[in-house]
């Protein structure tokens, strides 16, 4: 399979446009604050992006930033405007074709951003055996990856790697493709499905499970959306599968609950994340309004409180007492309330 990408994304893909899918973000689906950082960005760059979503996170200034299968350098060079001269971002990809492109323009992007000295760094190397590379443990506070780990063999060790790699209260912040159902061996195996990051989808639950097992606790969907395959033939030879773009945030937090429990506490955002003046988006499900008072479940309270998001937040509450389950978050109890008051026991 390695032979196989390496192949696909370093001869038999010349630009964006040779995809097959929709996976490939187009520009109109980019947020107003990015385009003038993307407009920096030396053309070769952004037309060997294959990406299939936006991995920039906030609050990034002064970060160590690791990403995964960068290919030709696009979001590597977009992140280092957003961690400044202070920070660092290492790019990390198997294909030389594409490194190769990524080295030629690292002057090019110093001058366009105004570095006296560049902030970014290349690796060739697999995402599987990051272990290989000489990368400390705890040295980054943010991975991300743009539609490259189902296009991995080994999943587990990827995952495993980047929480070995992350500092505590560090996120991986990635894109991906995900199925709505588990690949097919004749999908999974077709070289042309695997090479357009279909063959290599993880079915969404077996994900969760996955980020779960590496000490990912709770992963948060950001944003989805569904994928169109434009090529009839291999539309067909994807079994009717529904595929979807999908960006999630996981945590390293120890001892996140594998449920949103209520503490009976919240949150007041204080409005000062640059580019999120009104709002703080940190999932699908949480779109924190500024200055009013945001009820929020145990993991959620932390994941604001033991990040780098603190000084931005006012916390309310502790854990000292417990209320059950936060209503709305998923969860329901599995037990019949009906008829509890007075009821007679009875044996089954």
């Amino acid at each position: 399979m390695h032979d196989i990408v390496k192949d696909y994304y370093g001869k038999a893909l010349q630009t964006s446009e040779d995809l097959r899918t929709t996976a490939c973000c187009d520009a109109s689906q980019v947020p107003a604050w990015l385009k003038p950082l993307l407009a920096r960005v030396h053309p070769e760059v952004l037309s060997r992006y294959y990406g299939c979503g936006l991995v920039c996170p906030p609050l990034l200034e002064g970060c160590r930033v690791l990403d995964l299968g960068s290919g030709s350098g696009r979001d590597v060079y977009v992140l280092s405007q957003l961690v400044g001269e202070r920070g660092r971002v290492v790019g990390v990809d198997m294909t030389e074709e594409q490194l190769d492109v990524a080295l030629r323009h690292r002057d090019y992007h110093r001058e366009a951003f105004g570095y006296a000295q560049d902030n970014v760094g290349f690796m060739l190397g697999y995402i599987e055996h990051l272990d290989e590379l000489g990368l400390p443990e705890a040295s980054f506070d943010v991975v991300v990856s743009n539609c490259v780990v189902n296009l991995s063999p080994d999943k587990d060790a990827v995952l495993r790697e980047v929480f070995r790699l992350l500092k505590p209260g560090g996120e991986f912040y990635f894109s991906d493709i995900y199925a709505d159902r588990r690949v097919p061996a004749q999908v999974r195996n077709d070289p042309l499905l695997y090479g357009e990051c279909l063959g290599g989808a993880l079915y969404w639950g077996d994900f969760i499970a996955l980020a779960k097992r590496h000490g990912f606790g709770d992963p948060r969907l950001v944003e989805d959306r569904p994928i169109a395959i434009t090529d009839p033939a291999l539309a067909e030879r994807a079994a009717g599968i529904g595929f979807h773009s999908a960006t999630y945030r996981l945590f390293k937090l120890e001892g996140l609950e594998p449920q949103c429990e209520d503490y009976g506490q919240a949150v007041i955002y204080r409005g000062t994340v640059p580019t999120m003046a009104q709002r703080f988006r940190l999932d699908k499900h949480h779109d924190i309004e500024a200055g009013r008072v945001f009820p929020v479940c145990g993991n959620t309270w932390r994941m604001l409180n033991e990040t780098r998001f603190r000084e931005h937040f006012e916390f309310v509450g502790s854990f000292e007492r417990h209320f059950g389950l936060f209503d709305g978050c998923g969860s329901q109890i599995p037990f019949d309330r009906e008829n509890t008051a007075g009821a007679e026991g009875a044996c089954c």
